[in-house]
């Protein structure tokens, strides 16, 4: 199973895509890297996606596999490049962040869907700060005041991405237990059930509920799936378990993920059944707060 960056899954995309054109226009390698002034690996890695190709670079390629000029493939293909060469604005907070958290980052900055199942807790881009600092702080490692308090802060500047120009369509299904379950208490969980069902009404934003008489589901564990404008219908599929996480890309693999979340589905509540649901929870925590 791959772990690609959203950058190197479409660096492979369009990889595979030209890779694809040299051979339909029999052109060989060695041809190709003479014209790049390369050698032939140059070539290889340019199609296998570990080698960020420079603009003219990509030009001079489709120019050699007869691409024209005003061609849809020619302008997807560079449009492609385009979007891997983006800065993100977590780019700041680099230094301090781990590769794996990096690229989730980078996952959510430009998708236009998110789908997302968790089973455990309320999913980053839904939670409170009070919320987050509770399970930041009870992730299992020795953090200090200061660390909680960075990782709460990005996970709020995270949230940015619903106040994009056009911010990405989000769904997600959680349990029953994830609404049921008091993090931080009941006040703080009491004000995150109100926050999901504030984020509820916003356009582009739904949250359902999986109850626990509903039908059973085997998922395994939380996954997000990300779908993206490029031009070769891109999609990632983030999965997190305990000592790390896996991005997945291979289309056979993607396509169960799809199917997983279609049958949660059928499990789940509807939004407004599941509004009903949370607001009860939320009685209940206020009627007995100890």
């Amino acid at each position: 199973m791959s772990q690609p960056t959203l950058r190197t899954a479409r660096r492979r995309r369009l990889g595979a895509e030209l890779r694809a054109l040299r051979e339909s226009a029999e052109v060989s390698v060695e041809q190709a890297a003479r014209k790049l002034h390369g050698d032939n690996s140059k070539i290889s890695r340019i199609e296998t996606g570990s080698y960020r190709g420079s603009r003219l670079e990509l030009e001079t390629l489709l120019d050699l596999y007869g691409v024209p000029e005003q061609d849809k493939l020619r302008k997807r293909l560079i449009a492609l490049s385009a979007q891997g060469r983006q800065r993100s604005w977590w780019r700041q907070h680099a230094d301090a962040l781990g590769p794996g958290l990096k690229e989730l980052l980078s996952l959510e900055s430009d998708t236009v869907r998110i789908a997302a199942f968790q089973p455990l807790v309320v999913p980053g881009l839904l939670q409170t700060e009070e919320y987050a600092a509770a399970i930041i702080g009870g992730c299992g490692e020795q953090l200090s005041a200061e660390e909680i308090d960075f990782y709460v802060s990005l996970r709020v500047e995270r949230q940015g991405v619903f106040r994009r120009k056009e911010p990405p369509q989000y769904q997600c299904y959680v349990t029953e237990g994830v609404v049921r379950q008091v993090v931080g208490g009941p006040e703080v969980m009491a004000g995150q059930l109100r926050h999901l069902m504030h984020m509820n009404e916003a356009s582009g934003i739904t949250v359902q509920v999986i109850p626990f008489r509903g039908p059973f589901v085997n998922v395994g564990s939380a996954f997000v799936l990300f779908t993206y404008p490029d031009p070769m219908d891109l999609d990632i599929v983030y999965v997190e378990y305990l000592d790390g996480t896996l991005f997945l890309q291979e289309d056979a693999t993607v396509s169960r993920y799809r199917e997983t979340f279609d049958a949660l589905r059928s499990a789940a509540l509807s939004s407004e059944k599941s509004m009903e649901l949370i607001s009860s929870v939320v009685q209940e925590l206020e009627r007995n707060p100890s």
